[in-house]
């Protein structure tokens, strides 16, 4: 299921429900196991968390050197998250990049 189809299913479920989805801003409190910590007041387990594959660590080998094509998720970055109907899975969308 892509992104938007799940962002959509997420969004018809939550109005269907009569509780809408809810964006978060969250802080990756750890890489391994994935937990992310929201405004101080809880924090999820990888368990309750869908990473996008996007957000996945991704390397390969050249010529014997390894190269970064992505960097997964790390301790500090801030994500946006999106809470599924019921609360119960939150989906992490993207890292927020600060300047």
């Amino acid at each position: 299921m892509g992104l938007l189809n799940l962002i959509k299913q997420a969004g018809l479920d939550a109005v269907e429900a009569g509780n809408p989805v809810s964006v978060l801003y969250g802080t990756v409190a750890s890489e391994s196991p994935l937990s992310v910590t929201i405004d101080q007041r809880f924090t999820l387990t990888e368990d309750f968390l869908v990473v996008l594959e996007q957000l996945t660590d991704y390397r390969v080998t050249v010529g014997g050197q390894e190269i970064v094509i992505r960097e997964g998720l790390k301790t500090g970055n801030t994500v946006i998250l999106l809470r599924i109907q019921g609360g119960e899975q939150y989906v992490i969308v993207d890292r927020v990049v600060t300047t």
